[in-house]
């Protein structure tokens, strides 16, 4: 056998069935039992999708409304519609037998750390950063200053400008109070990396005006202010962003108004059960995520064989950390 000869001059043996296509065991089982007496199912599962609702999960992933959306997005969209197709886990199965499941992704397969800071409602703890616009000019960018509530992932207040400031930090800042005059800002933790524009004196000075409290990152570690940044990434990465950049800072900011309203209510977040982020902050999520609850209560109903475990708890993420010490430990 050509196998064996080739273990005989030294070849490994996986290494000599690979050569062959086979896998080590395989070539195993055939040499101790030449005849395969393995049978496989008789029938197939009671539970299985039949082929008019596998092709109804693939007609409606495919369609022009949520074939730029993975199931996890999927799932419970069709819940709020009072829904039910089939799991998160069988529409990916689904999907990737049908040679349906891939990514379109630009992105490539990717001291002290400060003091942790708990929220357990909106106006709690906050994240801002600025970040580079590309514009139409090899060299030039604008500049997105932009600040998210942690606790509901929405977008508070947002500019654009051609150069980074504290002066116009600091009228965000302002804007954001005027707009939540309901709310007192006393005690509000604002969390930012160590830019200029954050440490300056004239941001410093509003912040101290308003009672906010201010919280830093540790120097060129971005990891400390998670939450500003995977915001960044859905923004640059989504599919209407012009890689090519802006003509002005006027079409800049025109597009980020646009995004800032599909981010804030439309965007399904895995962060927060996947609600919206305004949905969240309003509180309008606690019916939302219940009324799902009922849809998969009502499936299960229908087809108890198809659940081997409880249903999705659709459940309400109470607490938001950012910087958790529990990290510190194990780090």
């Amino acid at each position: 056998m050509h196998v064996e000869e080739a273990v005989a001059n030294g070849a490994r043996y996986a290494a000599a069935c690979g050569a062959l296509g086979l896998t080590a065991r395989t070539l195993q089982r055939w040499v101790h039992c030449p005849v395969d007496e393995r049978r496989g199912p008789h029938r197939s599962p009671a539970n299985k999708l039949t082929t008019a609702e596998r092709s109804k999960l693939i007609e409606v992933a495919t369609s022009p409304e949520f074939r730029d959306r993975s199931p996890k997005q999927i799932v419970p969209l069709l819940a709020d519609r009072n829904i039910y197709l089939a799991s998160e886990s069988t529409f990916y199965r689904v999907l990737h037998e049908e040679d349906l499941q891939h990514s379109r992704s630009r992105a490539r397969p990717a001291s002290h750390r400060p003091r942790e800071h708990v929220a357990d409602g909106p106006w709690q703890v906050a994240s801002w950063d600025i970040t580079y616009l590309r514009s139409h000019v090899r060299g030039r960018f604008f500049f997105l200053y932009l600040v998210e509530d942690v606790w509901s992932r929405k977008i508070l207040g947002w500019d654009v400008h051609v150069v980074e400031s504290e002066e116009f930090a600091a009228d965000l800042i302002d804007r954001i109070r005027l707009d939540a005059s309901d709310q007192d800002l006393a005690g509000w933790v604002l969390h930012s990396d160590n830019g200029g524009p954050m440490k300056g004196a004239t941001m410093l000075a509003t912040l101290q005006r308003l009672g906010i409290v201010p919280s830093f990152s540790r120097p060129r570690v971005s990891d400390d202010n998670p939450f500003a940044e995977s915001l960044f990434r859905t923004l640059k990465y989504c599919p209407e962003y012009p890689t090519t950049g802006f003509a002005s800072v006027e079409l800049a900011r025109a597009w980020v108004a646009r995004f800032a309203s599909w981010y804030n209510n439309e965007h399904q977040h895995s962060g927060i059960g996947y609600v919206a982020p305004s949905e969240r902050h309003d509180g309008t999520d606690v019916t939302l995520l219940a009324a799902r609850r009922a849809v998969y209560d009502r499936a299960r109903c229908k087809h108890p064989a198809r659940w081997a475990r409880e249903p999705r708890a659709w459940e309400r993420p109470l607490v938001v950390t950012l910087n958790p010490e529990i990290q510190n430990r194990a780090a």
